[in-house]
């Protein structure tokens, strides 16, 4: 069976830099820009609160009667009939709590956006067949932002994910995706036409960094995030895949405040909002 990676413990990995900062000090990460980027958040999001943007959650279902996270506009999944893999409403919801986590953050840092759950994954796993029949569905239905804290190992989906990610990019979806916590190689975080996440140490949840050494090229809040469970509950989970449901919320603002920029426009926006650029004015 082809396996979804989804860091339900949510342990990080190796201390390569390439997949989160690790103990390293986010000052040393600066990085010296001749852009004119003083006060550049202000602009790119500053008093949004992603009103008027459709967030669709690929992940393991949502709960949408936690506080914390509703109102969620629609819930599904997919099912696998005589005809294939196809979308459905879910009326299974969350059995893991990994997706309504990740629609905590989402919701927590862009209040106002619309939230959409897309279920690919079980209570514990999923297939990499599933995660692309999904990630198609919600590339289709035109979302701004794709929040997808998961990725697969299995190099015979590469083709596929890649089709759709370049399909998302010009289509003006947004997919954020997630650096598998371990240091091995998964997908699609590692293509250039999405924006990908890992995560730093800091307790901010407003700094997001730029990497200066991809293939990750934004690190955000991911130890001890303040998280919501099925039923009601709530915790605290460190990962990649609550990092990401932070760069997801941030292009949902920026999204929100810019309602005309592309996906490349927003990663510059990104870039340029990041806390360790810096320009030399």
């Amino acid at each position: 069976m082809n396996r979804v990676s989804k860091p339900v413990n949510d342990q990080l990995g190796g201390p390569r830099l390439s997949w989160h900062t690790g103990e390293v000090d986010p000052a040393g990460l600066e990085v010296p820009s001749d852009w004119p980027v003083r006060a550049f958040d202000e602009w790119a999001y500053g008093d949004a609160t992603g009103a008027g943007v459709r967030v669709c959650v690929v992940d393991s279902g949502i709960d949408a009667g936690h506080a914390d996270v509703g109102p969620v506009s629609g819930a599904y999944t997919m099912i696998a009939d005589r005809d294939g893999l196809r979308a459905v409403p879910d009326e299974q919801g969350d059995r893991s709590g990994h997706g309504t986590a990740c629609a905590s953050v989402i919701r927590r840092l862009a209040p106002d956006c619309e939230l959409v759950g897309m279920r690919v994954l079980g209570a514990l796993h999923g297939r990499a067949e599933v995660l692309v029949a999904g990630l198609s569905w919600a590339v289709a239905e035109g979302f701004d932002v794709i929040n997808l804290s998961l990725s697969t190992t299995q190099r015979d989906f590469v083709p596929a994910l890649r089709e759709l990610a370049d399909e998302a990019y010009f289509r003006n979806t947004l997919i954020v995706a997630a650096a598998h916590n371990l240091h091995v190689e998964s997908y699609p975080w590692r293509f250039a036409s999405v924006v990908s996440v890992g995560s730093h140490r800091e307790p901010e949840p407003d700094l997001i960094l730029y990497n200066p050494s991809p293939p990750v090229e934004f690190f955000a809040c991911g130890m001890n995030v303040p998280v919501a469970t099925p039923g009601g509950g709530r915790r605290r989970c460190s990962g990649n895949s609550f990092a990401t449901s932070h760069v997801a919320a941030r292009c949902a603002l920026i999204r929100g405040k810019h309602p005309g920029l592309t996906p490349f426009q927003v990663k510059t926006a990104l870039y340029l909002s990041s806390s360790n650029v810096r320009s030399h004015e």
